[in-house]
């Protein structure tokens, strides 16, 4: 990471341009797709080392400019890896390792956000294979993107069963009757945020990833993967916000004394390193129990309360990092402003810290359903 210092991402940024460089540089010394088994021609790792590996991307100040930039194409294997085929894996997943493909996740909708069960994008069977038309919202990296993996629906919704009836497809984004469109937007600009539209786009019988009607189940093995490593990346992302802030506030001297000096510098900064440290060891347990205890009922609370930890703590560093800096933090030069908007990012998205507290009463408090 030493080789891509700040000045390289506030340029991303600025330039709203992708680092390939970056991507490139990664992938080629092994870091991209730990998780993917050595028979695959991965490392055979664990998520804790693809978290450890991400949470240091985003304390070099890379943030999540950095850090989508590899982790987007890394969300779907977890489902490709436990439902995909032996000739699936065989096919894709060293071309991932290796930065050769890059798969971008196709979930969101306009009108159906974090309530999956009601996207609208259909596939029907047709004599090739399949039929897909939709459209998607909040795709981070189309443009960049070789492929994306996108969840539509096979059957109609049925209340009594919402999660049913939803299939995995892997569509190419160069395909007739793709289209893809960039959404400005304020921040994390390196990685652009795209509209998909599929407009009776064929792919063939082999492009189902899994079982027929299961796709969001499916799917769940990696949102959970998701926000495990979005969590560690916010406590990347603190770590530099207290590591830049305590510097700072040693360095910056007025009326004729350091001002982290003065308490009302110190707190913040001191609290915001506690929380972190709090939020890392949460982190860590979340992790440990989804790779030892992938299929316990407590998962998605334990996962979404990793998630809410680390994204508040994050962007408490980074508030208290604003303030510390003064007119500075609105400095492109100090990145201040650019890192404390990505870390506010996190807290709403993939999901926000509202909705994953619902997980949290639910699942690990017995509280009535509120969603």
């Amino acid at each position: 990471m030493r080789a891509f210092p700040l000045d390289y991402w506030n340029g991303c940024e600025e330039r709203h341009e992708f680092p390939e460089e970056f991507f490139q540089t990664f992938a080629r010394d092994g870091w991209l797709g730990v998780t993917i088994p050595t028979e695959y021609g991965g490392p055979g790792g664990l998520l804790r080392e693809q978290a450890a590996a991400l949470q240091e991307v985003a304390a070099t100040g890379g943030a999540l400019d950095a850090c989508t930039s590899v982790h987007a194409p890394l969300l779907w294997l977890p489902a490709l890896i436990k439902f995909g085929s032996e000739e699936q894996k065989r096919t894709y997943l060293p071309r991932v390792h290796r930065g050769e493909l890059y798969v971008t996740f196709g979930v969101t909708e306009p009108d159906a956000g974090t309530d999956t069960t009601r996207i609208r994008t259909r596939a029907e069977r047709s004599t090739s294979g399949w039929t897909i038309s939709g459209q998607k919202v909040w795709n981070s990296g189309a443009l960049r993107g070789d492929m994306a993996l996108i969840l539509a629906r096979t059957a109609p919704r049925d209340e009594a069963s919402r999660g049913r009836g939803m299939s995995l497809f892997l569509v190419g984004l160069n395909e007739p009757g793709v289209g893809i469109k960039a959404i400005p937007k304020f921040t994390r600009n390196a990685v652009a945020s795209c509209e998909l539209f599929l407009d009776n786009v064929e792919v063939p019988a082999e492009a189902l990833i899994g079982t027929e009607g299961e796709g969001f189940y499916h799917l769940l093995a990696s949102l959970n993967g998701e926000r495990l490593l979005l969590a560690a990346e916010a406590i990347g992302i603190g770590r530099w916000a207290v590591e830049t802030s305590s510097r700072y506030s040693t360095e910056r001297v007025v009326f004729g004394r350091p001002i982290g000096a003065n308490q009302a510098i110190q707190h913040p900064i001191a609290q915001a390193y506690v929380d972190l440290m709090a939020a890392s060891g949460l982190v860590r347990d979340a992790i440990a129990m989804y790779e030892a205890e992938p299929t316990s009922a407590r998962m998605g609370g334990v996962v979404n309360a990793a998630k809410v930890s680390a994204t508040n703590a994050a962007f408490a560093a980074c508030n208290a990092a604003m303030q510390t800096h003064g007119g500075y933090s609105f400095s492109r030069e100090y990145g201040i402003a650019r890192v404390w908007s990505e870390a506010r990012l996190q807290q709403v998205a993939p999901i926000s810290n509202e909705l994953a507290l619902n997980f949290v009463a639910e699942q690990l408090l017995s509280i009535p359903r509120s969603y």
